[in-house]
């Protein structure tokens, strides 16, 4: 028997179980044959401290630390650029990534490609970076494992039930432990359904990718990433190639997810719009899940009714850049410790404000 299972081998369920692990025997149930298979092996990758909502921005500023002391980073920027006719839009946009304005002759310079015609507005940030995300969630499992922990996977979860005893889960075998955490990502309330559970509203939304080759063989590896007005689509470098995404959020089921190729053909067209290359074939493309709760923000902490029931869910599209300091609070919360957030964003993420 071990003292905790983790539903979820994303960085969501290795991050956290990596944590507990210093307290607790841990056991990780994934049901696909490796981890990190669905959102976290999709992600764009990188941390801007001013993304998201503000308990999101809290995470990511306790997270920076970490990042940088296990050289976790690499130097990115990011930009935004928008036409003559978005002004309110970009400026929009400029307040709330708090992104310094820029020329369009500058924005040129960042991404050689842009259309200096097309290019009435740019903001450009230096301060946002890369991650390296298959180091990261390696080092969580190494934790995990030096602790005396495990990772099953192609562990399917089928049944969960609690008595007294704790909890008993079917999932190819059983396993039983006092302690449940849901970082199940997509499947989160489907998860929370089975255990009896009353889910939260975690809704996944679609995104959808495609990898384009380096656009007229210049080398992007220096380019910021670069986004439209409201994050209507978005470029970023990797690997010698580029990803381009619509960046559309749209409500589905959870699922392996695929691209949507109207969707994606949109959102090309966008970007296409703003540079001089023209899009070719794409190399790959591909779809993923970005799960959110109603009001956009992280689920973490013990459910109000049931609480040997742990909430580590709805990520969004902020999972890797959270990870350091979610997983912490979830292992302050999960043992009784006063968390080193403050009481604002540590209420901001409970469970209870979704429950009644």
């Amino acid at each position: 028997m071990t003292d905790i299972i983790v539903i979820g081998g994303g960085i969501a369920g290795l991050s956290a179980a990596a944590r507990l692990s210093a307290d607790a025997k841990v056991t990780v149930l994934e049901m696909e044959s490796a981890t990190g298979y669905h959102a976290s092996g999709r992600s764009a990758a990188l941390i801007e401290e001013n993304y998201g909502a503000p308990s999101v921005q809290a995470l990511n500023r306790a997270s920076m630390a970490y990042f940088q002391e296990g050289n976790y980073l690499s130097q990115r920027g990011l930009m935004i650029v928008a036409t003559g006719d978005d002004e309110d839009a970009f400026r929009a946009d400029l307040d709330h990534m708090g992104v310094a304005e820029i020329s369009p002759s500058e924005a040129c310079g960042h991404v050689p490609i842009l259309d200096p015609a097309k290019v009435g507005f740019a903001g450009y940030h230096a301060e946002a970076f890369d991650i390296d995300t298959d180091r990261l969630m390696q080092d969580f499992v190494r934790t995990l494992r030096d602790n005396g922990g495990q990772v099953i996977t192609d562990a399917t979860v089928t049944a969960i039930r609690q008595d007294v005893h704790g909890w008993h889960i079917s999932a190819g075998a059983d396993y039983s432990a006092p302690t449940l955490v849901n970082a199940a990502g997509a499947w989160a309330d489907l998860i929370a359904g089975i255990a009896g559970v009353t889910p939260l509203g975690i809704v996944p939304h679609r995104r959808s990718m495609a990898r384009l080759a380096a656009p007229g063989d210049h080398d992007t590896r220096n380019w910021p990433m670069f986004f439209g007005t409201n994050e209507s689509w978005y470029a970023k470098p990797d690997a010698g190639a580029l990803l381009v995404s619509p960046a559309e959020e749209a409500a589905t089921y959870p699922h392996d997810a695929f691209a949507d190729d109207m969707v994606l053909a949109e959102g090309l067209d966008r970007y296409q719009q703003m540079v001089t290359e023209q899009v070719t074939r794409p190399i790959a493309t591909w779809g993923g899940l970005r799960s959110f709760a109603p009001d956009r923000t992280l689920v973490l902490g013990r459910d109000a009714h049931t609480p040997e029931f742990i909430w580590c869910a709805g990520q969004g599209g902020y999972g890797f850049q959270t990870s350091p300091a979610a997983s912490a609070l979830l292992a302050d919360l999960a043992n009784g410790r006063r968390p080193a957030l403050d009481a604002e964003t540590v209420n901001a993420l409970r469970p209870e404000r979704l429950q009644v």
